[in-house]
C-alpha cells in the first residue's frame, strides 16, 4: 500500500488553493470598481450598480495584493519542503520568460503608438469632434526635456543597478552571503533614486499629458516603464528580506533569479526609451532648460 503513494516523478502537485479564486474576486472588483470611479469623477453623484467612489477599486487592490502575498508565500513554503524538482523549476522558469515576453508587447504598444504619430505629424487626428493637424514632431509650440540632464542622470543610474544586481546574483552562486545583501541593497537603493528623479522630472515638465499627443505617448511610455521600476524595487526588496533571513541558496534562488531577469528587462526598455522618445524625438524641438 505504502508503495501505490511513493513519489516517483520530478513533478510537484500542489495542494488544493483559494488564492486563484480570491485574486479573481478582487480583480473582478477592481475592474468594476475602476468603472465606479471614473464615473464618480465624471459625476459626483453618479452610481453604477448602486456604488459610488474610489473605495471598491481599493477593496479589491487590496484583495489582490493580499493573494500576491499569500500566494508567493505558499510558493516559497514549497521551495523550503523540497518540492521545487529541477523540472519544476525550469517550468517556473519559462513562466517566468513568457510574463516577460508579454510585458515586451506591452511596450510594443507605448512605442508604435509613438513612432506612430511622429512618424505620420503631417496626417490630422480626430479626437471627438476636434481634428487636430500635425506638421511636425514634436509639435512646434513643445518645449521638451533636455536628453543631456536628469533622462542621463537615470541612464547611469539604471545601468549601474544593473551591475550591482548582477554582481549579487554571482555573489550568491560563490556562497558569498555579504556580497548578495550589499548587491540587493545597493540596487533597490539605485531603484529609488531613479523613480524619484523620474517623478522630479514629471513635476517640472514643460508640458502636460493632455497637451498634445506628445505628451500623451511621452508620459504613457515612460510612466508605464516608471511603474515597471517600482514594482521590480519591491519585487527586490522581497528579496533582500528573504536573503538577510538566510533564503536562497546556490543551487536554489529561482526567486532572487527571476526578479534579476525582470530588473535587466526594465533596463533594456529604458535604453530603447532613452534613444527614441527623449534623444531623436527631441532633435531640432525646442530644448527646455
Amino acid at each position: 500500500m505504502a508503495d501505490a503513494h511513493t513519489k516517483n516523478h520530478d513533478y510537484h502537485i500542489i495542494d488544493p488553493s483559494p488564492w486563484p479564486l480570491i485574486g479573481s474576486i478582487g480583480a473582478l472588483l477592481m475592474a468594476i470598481g475602476g468603472v465606479v470611479w471614473m464615473q464618480s469623477l465624471k459625476d459626483a453623484d453618479a452610481t453604477t450598480l448602486g456604488l459610488s467612489g474610489p473605495w471598491p477599486f481599493f477593496i479589491g487592490l487590496l484583495i489582490v495584493l493580499y493573494t500576491m502575498y499569500a500566494w508567493w508565500a505558499d510558493t516559497i513554503h514549497e521551495a523550503h519542503a523540497g518540492d521545487h524538482t529541477k523540472v519544476v523549476s525550469m517550468h517556473l522558469r519559462y513562466g517566468m520568460i513568457m510574463f516577460i515576453a508579454s510585458e515586451v508587447m506591452f511596450f510594443v504598444a507605448w512605442f508604435w503608438a509613438f513612432f506612430d504619430v511622429s512618424l505620420y505629424a503631417d496626417e490630422a487626428i480626430q479626437v471627438g469632434r476636434v481634428a487636430y493637424t500635425g506638421g511636425q514632431w514634436p509639435p512646434a509650440d513643445i518645449q521638451v526635456l533636455d536628453p543631456l540632464h536628469l533622462p542621463l542622470f537615470n541612464t547611469i543610474t539604471l545601468l549601474l543597478s544593473g551591475t550591482t544586481v548582477t554582481w549579487a546574483h554571482h555573489a550568491l552562486l560563490e556562497g558569498d552571503r555579504k556580497g548578495l545583501v550589499w548587491g540587493l541593497f545597493l540596487t533597490v537603493v539605485l531603484g529609488v533614486i531613479f523613480t524619484g528623479v523620474q517623478a522630479l522630472e514629471y513635476i517640472d515638465a514643460p508640458f502636460n499629458f493632455k497637451d498634445s499627443m506628445y505628451g500623451s505617448t511621452f508620459f504613457m511610455a515612460t510612466g508605464f516603464h516608471g511603474f515597471h521600476v517600482l514594482v521590480g524595487t519591491i519585487f527586490l526588496i522581497i528579496c533582500l528580506i528573504r536573503a538577510m533571513q538566510g533564503h536562497f541558496s546556490e543551487k536554489q534562488h529561482f526567486g532572487f533569479e527571476a526578479a534579476a531577469w525582470y530588473w535587466h528587462f526594465v533596463d533594456v526598455v529604458w535604453l530603447f526609451l532613452f534613444v527614441a522618445v527623449y534623444i531623436w524625438a527631441s532633435a531640432g524641438a525646442t530644448i527646455a532648460h
